[in-house]
């Protein structure tokens, strides 16, 4: 029994056809990720599907008494509170309430508080608290006026009320978009848990592998379905692009040996009959075409250079805002430092500084007290998630680039847009008429325009699909300079930090631990703030979470009594990775036929001395991963 049935799809936006004959089937509990390249036409399709647009072809059918829920556009606004708009949201559930207020007809309440029994009406209000806890609000939050937030937490609002509905198909369009790491973290359980079926549209890897099932990929205006999650669906698709390829290649041999025949003997009587049996062969083989994978996106950041330790240096610093009376701390008794060679994830919930604190380091932001000191020749580029505001729509990319970069010639403009996979058709488009992905890109390339040798990535990805966000990673573990990164894309955060920080309660203090460490504390941390607030935290299910008091505390003397040996595997694959570049360096050298020229000036000796170089290195890298074995296998015993 399907719950949600896409048969011979057609839609077209401004004469453009984003899908063609398209088909799809989900099933009541299937969870499946959409994804496609931008503007091929996902948000379209889930617009269809809640019938926003009527369909060009075709059809889309929903079950008989399915219930669906999507995100609204228009974040919520109103004088009520968090928990009242999130209840509010549930119109049979307030209008039942309503009747039992109003009505005075025995028949009428008994049915009225049977339904508010059936769908679980009183347990409603805890419920919501729960999905609001989850999403970054504390108590004290769920009781203030909607007003009183920003619009990205009101959006949160909205993704409440849509996950607080449980409807039978929930429909999320870049749900993560508007949340911090913790937010995103606990969605993807949440989803995980989720009884419901979930049609997901995402960039997000971590999401896109812990939290669906199967992935609807739209690709020339068609709809396919592979089971797994983003990594399964790489691993199948890279196959049978092999194995299309192979037949291809097979199909085009057998062809090009009939043609030879024929044209060979086709005007030989003796041979006629043969020929014509060949060109019968011709037509019934098939047409297979190879598979085009479309151009990989590229990005690069430019080489900075080298600076001394320490790059950037922070002694007791308190950082806010205001002045005299009106000053505000947000973050105090900071002592931190920076050099060329660190990578450092910024985690935290959102209003706990993170932002401020990249401010600080960009020199948009004076210390209140304290010392910061810096190289003077420190370079510092900053993404800032809300810089686009700052862009002039009705200029081009080379105008803002030029702009940022008064003395370069125009074709070094365009080498620095071109960094970031804006050619020469992109640079020349207004910037109103980019999509956000593109704009994002731009923002990237004014960031890094004087070759910086800190590099802070305030929520870099919100807009770049799969691919940009993987040419972003690639280049990151390129650069050559320091990155602070912000960002709620847990897969980001673990291809690119080597270091983990921590925004919370007023500072930021280094974290003892990888990512899998990171999520065991929040875990740990709600269920601390649950047991103290005298209450268990529900599922979507509404099943207690167990708490364990004595369970807590060895996970946490087994957390800190492994912090050294996680920090030695860190440091044996951060030195694993640059012997790594340095062997490729001289490989790179010995592969040049140039080097063995005569001309080249290149001795023998110089020869053997780059030979010897790369044997030291190679036996230098057998050790440490030797080094690197042993200290893994120490830790998996630990684990159990």
């Amino acid at each position: 029994m399907s719950l949600l049935t896409i048969t011979d799809l057609t839609l077209r936006i401004a004469g453009r056809t984003l899908l063609d004959h398209a088909s799809l089937t989900i099933e009541p509990g299937r969870k499946i990720g959409l994804i496609g390249r931008n503007g091929a036409g996902k948000s379209t399709l889930l617009a269809a599907i809640a019938g926003d647009i009527a369909p060009d072809g075709g059809s889309i059918t929903l079950s008989a008494r399915a219930t669906m829920g999507r995100v609204r556009q228009e974040a919520p606004s109103g004088s009520a509170s968090l928990l009242d708009t999130v209840l509010a949201s549930h119109e049979e559930r307030a209008r039942l309430l309503r009747t039992v207020e109003e009505e005075t007809a025995p028949e009428r309440l008994a049915d009225a508080h049977e339904r508010l029994l059936a769908i679980d009406a009183y347990s409603a209000p805890a419920r919501a608290s729960t999905i609001l806890a989850g999403l970054g609000f504390s108590q004290e939050d769920q009781q203030k006026p909607v007003s009183d937030f920003s619009g990205g937490w009101r959006m949160r609002v909205a993704l409440a009320s849509a996950l607080f509905l449980a409807p039978d198909l929930l429909i999320l369009d870049e749900p993560t978009n508007h949340l911090d790491l913790e937010a995103a973290l606990w969605l993807e359980d949440w989803l995980a848990r989720f009884s419901g079926a979930v049609l997901i549209v995402s960039h997000d890897r971590a999401l896109l592998d812990k939290a669906v099932d199967a992935i609807a990929h739209l690709d020339h205006r068609k709809l396919s379905l592979t089971p797994g999650g983003f990594e399964r669906f790489v691993q199948i698709r890279t196959e049978q692009a092999l194995q299309q390829n192979r037949a291809a290649q097979k199909v085009s041999e057998q062809r090009e040996k009939m043609e030879a025949f024929v044209a060979r003997f086709r005007a030989q009587a003796t041979k006629a009959r043969q020929a014509q049996a060949r060109l019968k062969a011709l037509a019934r083989l098939p047409q297979i075409e190879s598979v085009v994978e479309a151009a990989p996106t590229v990005f690069s950041f430019p080489d900075p250079g080298q600076l001394p330790p320490p790059m950037l240096r922070l002694n007791k610093v308190d950082l806010g805002y205001g002045k005299g009376d009106g000053q505000k701390t947000v973050l105090g008794n900071l002592n931190l430092r920076f050099d060329m060679e660190d990578r450092v994830a910024l985690l935290g919930r959102n209003g706990q500084g993170k932002s401020t604190f990249a401010k600080l380091l960009a020199g948009q932001l004076a210390p209140l007290r304290g010392e910061m000191a810096a190289n003077p020749k420190l370079r510092v580029g900053y993404f800032a998630q809300h810089q686009n505001e700052a862009l002039v729509l009705e200029e081009t990319p080379i105008d803002h680039m030029s702009r940022a970069l008064p003395k370069a010639t125009p074709p070094e403009v365009r080498a620095q847009l071109a960094r970031f996979g804006l050619d020469a058709e992109r640079a020349e488009t207004s910037v109103g008429s980019l999509s956000g992905g593109e704009k994002a890109r731009l923002l990237l390339a004014l960031a890094t325009r004087e070759a910086p040798h800190l590099l802070i990535l305030d929520e870099p990805t919100n807009h770049l699909d799969l691919d940009a966000r993987d040419a972003l990673i690639r280049a990151l573990s390129d650069f050559e300079g320091a990155i602070l990164l912000i960002s709620h894309d847990s897969h980001l955060v673990e291809a690119v930090a080597d270091r983990l920080w921590i925004a919370d309660r007023g500072s930021v203090t280094p974290f003892d631990g990888d990512m899998q460490d990171y999520r065991r504390w929040l875990d740990e941390r709600a269920r601390q703030a649950q047991t103290e607030a005298g209450k268990a935290s529900p599922s979507p299910g509404g099943t207690p979470a167990p708490s364990n008091a004595g369970a807590r505390g060895n996970r946490k003397e087994l957390t800190r009594r492994l912090a050294p040996l996680r920090r030695e595997i860190r440091d044996y694959e951060a030195r694993l990775e640059k012997l790594g570049k340095k062997c490729q360096l001289i490989e790179e050298k010995l592969a040049d036929p140039a080097l063995y020229q005569p001309s080249s000036g290149t001795g023998a000796e110089e020869i053997a001395t780059l030979n010897s170089a790369l044997n030291g290195l190679r036996n230098e890298q057998e050790e440490v991963e030797l080094q690197w074995l042993e200290a893994q296998t120490r830790l998996e015993t630990e684990l159990g």
